[in-house]
Parts: C-alpha cells; structure tokens; sequence
C-alpha cells in the first residue's frame, strides 16, 4: 500500500469521527450561532487532532523505515555468515571425512592388533596350562593370561610389555634345570608339598621317581602309578643328587607321553601270561615244559650212566650189572673160552640191548622240537583268520579290533621258536653224549674181542 493511500484513509478516517462528533454538538446546540461556534471549535480540534495524527504517523512511518533498513542490513549480514558459514561447513565436511577415512583405517589396524593380542595370549595361555613352568611360578601369571585372552577392551601398553615378557620367560625356562618346592600327589591321591626337579618343560622327578604334569592352573604334578625300569630310575636318582656340572639324565620330550608308554611296555613274559597266543600258545608252552622236563631227566641220566662207566672201566675184571658196560662186559665173561665169533655176537647183541635205553627219550624231544613251529604256523594261521573275521563284521576303522588277531599269530609264532630252538640245540647234544656212551661201549666190547683174538692165536 502506497504513502498516498495510506493519508487518504487517514483523513477519511478522521472526518468520519468529525461527523460523529459534529452530530452530537449539533443535538446539544440551542441556536444557530452556537451551532456555528461548535461547528468552528470542532473544525479547529479535528484539524489540531489531524495534525496530530499525522505527525504522529510519519514519526512512526520514518521509524518502520528505520527498523526495515536495519533489517534489512542485518538480513545481509546474517545472509553473508550464512555463506560464510556454509563455506567452512563445507570445508568440515571434507575435513571430516578426511578424518573418518583415517579414524576407519586406524581403527582396523587396531583392531587386527587387538585380535592378533587376544589370539597369542589365549595359545600362550594354552601352553602355559601345559608347562611345568606353571608349578614354579604361581598361577599369577596364568590369571593375567586369561584375562587377557577374553578382554573386550585395547590393552595397555603395560600389558603388552607383559605379554611379551611372559613369552620370552617361558622360551627361558624351557633351557633351565631347577629346582623347587611344588605340590606332588602320590599313588594314593595324598598331596604333599616336595622339592622337584624339573629338565626345562619336559621332565620333572622328586626323590628319584618321575612325575606327570596335570595340565590346569593349579601346577600340581602327579607320580607315575608305575616306574619305569632300574636303568632309568637309577639315573634319575642320581641326577637328584648332583647339584652342579654335566650329569646324564633321562629326558622326556612329551612331557609323560613316553614315560606313560614305556611303563606299558610288556616283555615276552607278560605277553604269554595274559594269554595273548591263546589256547595254541599255552599248548606250545606246555609241550615245551614237557620237553625241557624230558631233557633234563636225559641229561641227568645220561651224566649217571658216564659216572658209572668211568667207573667200570677202571675195572674192567669185575663187571657189575648196575650200568651198561658192565652187562655188556658179563656178556663177555660168561663164556671166555668160547669162540671168538660166538664171543662178537654176544657183546653185539649186548652192546644193541644197551642202546634204546640209552637213546630213550631222544625221539620225543626231536619231535617235540619239529612240532614247535608248525603250532607257531597254526597259531599264526588262526590269528590271521581272526583277523579277517574282524574285517569281515567291522571293516578297518579300528585298528583295535584286529590287533587281538595279529597279537596271537605273532606270539603264536614267536613261542613255536621258542620252543623249537632249544629243544633241537638240547638233542643234538645229548644225541652227542648218548652216541658218545654208545661209542664206549663198542670200544670196549671190541677191545675184548680182540684181546680175545691174540689170546687164542697165541696159544
């Protein structure tokens, strides 16, 4: 709306109140000429009331104007930060996803670091259950290791300093011996607190006997249930004893796993008297006894009738009947005048007489030598069909099962020539010394013969 407009509605305005004013005075007047003087009073008031007014306007209208130019210049000046402003938004904008780019990669190295850290303290945490190293140092160490394994947070720097120091230590005590108070738990489950030594991470002794290392955080060590032979446990006793220099020991890289098995271990007794060859291998051991029983009686008697021979010959004129070359001298003094050939076949029929008695039992033990291996070919041979029944039902998945198969067909054949190798060394010689009691007696019951011969050629 125009200045111009805005006057007219003003005037108009003010007339209209003059009007209303003017009625009123003209109701109140008594006479013409008070009506007029109202009349002029009230022209001069609204005119005085107009100026007024408009002064009033244009006072406020130059006012507006004023407020309008300083809105206006403070429109500009808010329009020209705006710029400003969004300028350096801008600039924050590409600043910040500077930032953001850098913050993302620094947060993944970070964070690979942090999971790297949660990784190598849980595997050192895993060894450091399984070390020896454990029971000496306390378990401090091992609650520092799990903690540090499940954190959700970036560790110090000071914890990482101790990671690294906790591995360094664990690679120095794998090449130390030493010596320390530790709790042991003995056969019976009794737990006593002993001085051990311990061989780096490998094996640990007290009192000359080996220990086990029970994998956990209390670091207890557990004694074998069963030692295993003198030889080493003499050398553990010892290495206890020594207290510096270089000295033999029996080291265990398993940390018990050998040990364990080396106390399994079963010699070739063992194995025959848990019955691992079976019913053929207890019948092998038994022909073997009979056979070592034979033998010995063979021996015994064969050695009986030298004694007695040796004895006979240092007389050979007074022939005794209680060994053999003294029956086959009778045979001689019988009849000495008879003839030379009656005489010979007399001391040969003897000297035959003699002979089963002397070889008796030899046969027994030449079969029983022959019949050792062909029981180890037939315990073999039904171990093997033991073990084809087992693949038969259960496949090949487990080893256990064919092992009780393959077990009695080499014990089978390992007792056959057991049996069969001394029992053939046995009868070849006490085959020597009969046939050498045999060859006795032929040499004297020819030297009779001859003499025999002399004597009658000379008379």
């Amino acid at each position: 709306m125009s200045h111009l407009n805005m006057q007219k509605l003003v005037i108009g305005l003010a007339t209209a109140a003059s009007v209303m004013v003017a009625t009123n005075a003209f109701a109140q007047a008594k006479s013409l000429d008070e009506l007029l003087q109202q009349t002029r009073s009230a022209r001069s008031a609204e005119s005085a009331e107009n100026e007024q007014r408009i002064r009033e306007f244009r006072n406020e209208r130059n006012q507006q104007a004023t407020l309008l130019k300083n809105a206006k210049a403070e429109l500009a000046a808010l329009e020209r930060r705006a710029d400003e402003l969004s300028g350096q938004f801008d600039a924050n904008e590409e600043k910040l996803a500077e930032l953001e780019t850098t913050l993302s990669g620094k947060s993944g190295a970070l964070g690979e670091m942090f999971g790297v850290v949660r990784q190598v303290s849980g595997d050192v945490y895993s060894a450091a259950q399984n070390s020896m190293v454990t029971a000496q140092l306390g378990k401090d160490r091992m609650d520092f290791l799990g903690d540090l394994a499940e954190s959700k947070r970036l560790p110090s720097i000071a914890k990482l300093e101790r990671l690294w120091y906790e591995m360094q230590r664990e690679m120095t005590e794998l090449g130390k011996v030493v010596r320390f108070e530790a709790t042991v738990v003995e056969g019976d489950g009794e737990q006593a607190t002993k001085p051990v030594v311990r061989l780096g991470t490998f094996t640990a002794v007290t009192d000359g006997e080996f220990l086990t290392y029970e994998t956990g955080v209390e670091g207890k060590f557990r004694k074998l249930p069963k030692q295993p032979d003198s030889t080493y446990v003499s050398v553990a006793k010892d290495f206890v004893e020594e207290a510096s220099g270089y000295h033999t020991m029996v080291v265990d890289p398993s940390q018990g796993t050998l040990l364990r098995a080396k106390i399994q271990e079963r010699n070739l007794l063992q194995r025959v008297m848990e019955s691992e060859g079976g019913m053929i291998g207890w019948l092998i051991i038994g022909l073997t006894v009979i056979g070592l029983i034979i033998s010995l009686l063979k021996f015994l008697s064969l050695g009986a009738l030298s004694a007695k021979i040796a004895s006979q010959k240092k007389s050979i004129s007074d022939p005794k009947d209680s060994n053999p070359l003294g029956r086959v001298l009778q045979a001689y003094y019988k009849d000495p005048n008879a003839d030379s050939e009656t005489i010979e076949l007399r001391m040969d029929e003897a000297v035959l007489k003699e002979t089963p008695a002397i070889e008796r039992g030899l046969s027994i033990i030449k079969i029983l030598a022959a019949i050792g291996p062909l029981l180890g070919l037939l315990g073999t041979v039904t171990g093997m069909i033991q073990v084809f029944q087992s693949i038969t039902l259960y496949g090949t998945g487990d080893p256990k099962l064919m092992a009780g198969g393959i077990s009695q067909a080499l014990m089978t054949t390992v007792l056959g020539l057991v049996m069969a190798i001394p029992l053939i060394l046995i009868h070849s010689m006490l085959a020597s010394r009969a046939k050498g009691v045999i060859q006795t007696l032929d040499e004297e019951s020819v030297g009779l013969i001859a003499e025999h011969k002399g004597g009658n050629a000379a008379s």
